[in-house]
């Protein structure tokens, strides 16, 4: 039996799927990338924003059509829009045979088993209960690099989001799981661990009592053939000392943190349920560049959030103008049903929430092509992704590059170096958003 499966959604969501894929392949199915000879199509749905949300119905609808006309001959839908709109998606599209929430993933074997005997399957845990399972995760990334999914759900209740409504509470997995998933992947080739989590910051809080990501890190950095250590998704206001020190002291540990603010104007940060205000932002990244002087700062940042102003939008933008930060996104916002933010009065006009965010865009590019001149002549340390077809090229990236969402290096050399080999690199020329360089000397890995 041929299963077809489609990921879709944030990282987080990816480590789910691998682990289904692992479940799957344990116990002999085979994985095909071929709509038409798919036997089974599982997709594994996100529901965070309005696009998201598109593309998780559109995709169930192309497979579902699939399935009437083509060789599928079950379709289960999983993940975050599974869980959220559980009663739609059985009601309006019946050629859904199994649904799985959050919590229940670990049950596709079963549900697979149960479909292909003509069952419907619904299977909906605690969303606040952890899933279990014990397999070897079926890697989508290259294998060079994977995501360490340290906590799941979130107690921040920011008012624009739905995450809470549908992963539940924040939960972190204990340190022994992960030392032990962590060690799976190092055999596996794995050289770039990704901690992820809807905030890894507060990694411990629940368990231990305290913040223990900076343990776990460095419990991390001992097991052997892990190279990078990188840290995704850690609001400001929980950044604490400990880890900061941890970051200068362990030499695997990238110099990078993903920050997300989403605004800086003091009322809409209050509107938005976030617990820093701008003077704080301000201090935290002042603070990070003292403490670590080469460290990397990618932030997301909400245009158009209800009652913004042409005024607080202009403060936005003089914000991300003085702070320069190395990396950063804008999401329009996007109205969410069930959430706060949604019955809020002045809504921003769709027109006016997309100038918005084009204009924040343009002012970053400025920043970044910026930043980017003044990498050249610089030798850095890289991580190899991959040829360039038909060119004597690589497609690289430094410590300051997070695979999917940051750029790249372009390492000229005619050299055959294999993916996932680190080396240093001489940065000879720069472009808007990524690096082009040349081998410095010997690979360093």
């Amino acid at each position: 039996m041929k299963i077809l499966f489609i990921s879709l959604g944030c990282d987080k969501n990816l480590v789910d799927s691998e682990v289904m894929l692992g479940l799957l392949a344990g116990n002999g199915y085979t994985m095909t990338d071929n709509e038409q000879e798919a036997d089974i199509i599982i997709v594994n749905t996100c529901c965070f924003i309005g696009d998201a949300k598109e593309e998780s119905v559109n995709t169930i609808l192309e497979m579902a059509e699939l399935k009437r006309t083509g060789n599928c001959k079950a379709l289960i839908v999983t993940g975050c829009m599974a869980q959220r709109y559980k009663e739609e998606v059985i009601a309006e599209i019946p050629e859904v045979d199994g649904v799985l929430g959050t919590s229940s993933y670990p049950e596709i074997v079963d549900t697979v088993k149960k479909v292909l005997e003509k069952n419907k399957v619904l299977s909906f845990y605690d969303m606040n209960k952890t899933a279990e399972f014990n397999v070897k995760r079926m890697l989508t990334t290259g294998g060079h690099y994977a995501h360490l999914k340290i906590a799941e759900g979130c107690d921040k209740n920011c008012t624009y989001c739905i995450i809470p409504k549908v992963r539940g509470h924040y939960r972190s997995t204990p340190l022994e799981k992960l030392i032990a998933e962590a060690k799976g992947l190092a055999e596996q080739g794995v050289k770039e661990l990704i901690l992820v989590a809807q905030e890894t910051t507060l990694y411990g809080v629940d368990l231990y009592g305290e913040k223990s990501l900076h343990i776990l890190l460095k419990e991390l950095c001992k097991i052997e053939g892990i190279h990078w250590i990188r840290i995704q998704y850690c609001y400001p206001e929980a950044i604490y000392d400990e880890l900061i020190q941890t970051m200068k002291e362990e030499r695997k540990v990238c110099h990078y943190l993903d920050i997300p603010i989403q605004h800086a104007n003091d009322e809409i940060l209050k509107r938005m349920g976030r617990k820093t205000n701008k003077k704080q932002l301000t201090k935290i990244i002042e603070k990070l560049r003292r403490e670590i002087p080469d460290i990397v700062l990618r932030t997301t940042l909400i245009a158009g959030f209800p009652g913004e102003t042409k005024e607080q939008h202009e403060e936005l933008m003089q914000f991300v103008n003085d702070m320069e930060f190395d990396r950063l996104g804008v999401f329009a916002y996007s109205r969410e049903e069930d959430t706060p933010a949604a019955m809020m009065d002045n809504q921003v006009a769709e027109e006016i929430k997309q100038e918005r965010r084009e204009a924040i865009m343009e002012l970053q590019q400025e920043v970044s092509s910026d930043k980017a001149e003044t990498m050249i002549e610089k030798v850095l340390e890289v991580m190899v992704e991959g040829k360039v077809a038909d060119e004597p090229a690589y497609v690289t990236r430094t410590y300051g590059d997070a695979p999917g969402v940051d750029g790249y290096l372009f390492l000229n050399s005619g050299e055959m170096i294999e993916t996932g080999t680190f080396l240093n690199a001489k940065v000879t020329g720069a472009l808007e958003y990524d690096l082009i360089g040349e081998i410095a000397d010997e690979f360093t890995e």
